[in-house]
């Protein structure tokens, strides 16, 4: 690493590339996460037995082909949690990116270095993928906003593909100008009016939340006008954690089995949960895939068009780095209880940086049902 790069891009020389096209991203600058293709690289998805086992890369992902007819430049490829099997952003083989907010604490993963090269000001816009959270918890972690899309809605053409009834690619951005100019970009959909909407919040969920979080998190809802309060999780919030560990673990060994099955390296917090993927019983699918049906069909009956609903992006402010037993155990069953709520149900997520905790981000995520990405961009 050096003084300027916070350890946010792969090992070896930058990769860049001019834009191909002139558009709403004129001028802007990009970084895309180690799991999205780029013509002219090796995908390495942070792991360098799965990099050795690929070829130079010919044609770039969808979306990074999007960017560049923009208008925008890509500027580097960064660091990713291996296979993007973590919330952290450590990577035992690349390094840790620093958060440039808070150099002692994690930046988050899986998308660890696109957000820290944001947030650095290394880049204006950070290519990342989020299947339980892995942009919208960096996002909160480094102070940016983040967006993850309706499942389906953005091209995962030319991304690894990790869990794919979760995996989308997401979005980071310093300012919610650019978020939504990235994101319209993506969608390939023009910016929406901002629009009155009804506002919940999930009570449940900020209880899920630091005690020290929860009154900041709290104070900013109020000022987007909360007009109800509803409970989400109706007191079974273990069984949105069992449900998405489960079916992304089964995910994970149909996508990735191949690969595994070669006894690849993975550092000592990534293979146990390698391991645990591998070990569950394929018959809890049947089970849990109904859960989640009426799980999704729960939510879309309580977000209709112009319903946003609010909750914590995290428990609270970046843990410190080398976030390890107990305390690992607690911050991810936390975390993935919030971030499954919309992975679960497949709807789209944006998380704001709206608040501070001992001079550390806090973020606020805004969930809408399916297909209402546009409001939730004008939104911010």
């Amino acid at each position: 690493m050096t003084v300027t790069d916070f350890g946010a891009f792969v090992p070896g020389p930058r990769t860049e590339i001019p834009p191909s096209g002139s558009g709403t991203l004129d001028g802007l600058t990009f970084v895309v996460k180690d799991l999205i293709d780029v013509a002219g690289t090796i995908t390495g998805g942070g792991n360098p037995d799965w990099h050795g086992q690929q070829e130079m890369g010919t044609v770039s992902a969808v979306v990074v082909e999007r960017f560049l007819q923009a208008g925008a430049a890509l500027v580097g490829k960064t660091v990713t949690d291996e296979l993007a099997f973590s919330l952290e952003g450590e990577n035992e083989h690349y390094g840790t990116p620093v958060n440039p907010r808070c150099p002692d604490r994690l930046p988050g993963g899986s998308s660890s270095g696109s957000a820290v090269a944001v947030a650095a000001g290394l880049a204006d816009l950070g290519l990342g993928t989020d299947t339980g959270g892995s942009v919208r918890v960096p996002a909160s972690f480094c102070g940016l906003h983040g967006w993850r899309p309706t499942h389906g809605r953005v091209p995962m053409t030319g991304v690894i593909p990790f869990a794919p009834s979760f995996d989308t690619v997401g979005l980071f951005a310093r300012t919610a100008a650019h978020l939504s100019a990235g994101g319209h970009t993506l969608l390939q959909t023009p910016p929406a009016e901002a629009c009155p909407v009804r506002l919940l919040l999930a009570a449940d969920a900020f209880v899920l939340a630091d005690p020290e979080a929860q009154a900041p998190l709290r104070a900013a809802a109020a000022r987007f006008g909360v007009v109800e309060e509803i409970e989400i999780y109706g007191g079974r919030a273990a069984e949105f954690l069992e449900a998405y560990t489960t079916l992304q673990g089964l995910d994970i060994v149909r996508s990735l089995g191949v690969f595994l099955g070669s006894k690849p390296r993975f550092g000592a917090t990534i293979a146990p949960r390698f391991e645990g993927a591998r070990a569950l019983d394929p018959a809890l699918e049947p089970a849990w895939r109904a859960w989640r049906r009426d799980m999704a069909a729960r939510m879309r009956a309580l977000l209709p068009s112009g319903t946003l609903l609010l909750l914590p992006t995290t428990p609270g402010i970046a843990p410190l780095r080398f976030l390890r037993d107990a305390d690992a155990g607690r911050f991810y069953r936390a975390a993935l209880s919030l971030c499954s709520v919309a992975g679960l149900a497949g709807l789209p997520a944006v998380t704001l940086p709206v608040a501070t905790l001992d001079g550390c981000p806090l973020g606020l995520s805004v969930i809408a049902g399916p297909g209402e990405d546009e409001a939730l961009l004008a939104l911010t």
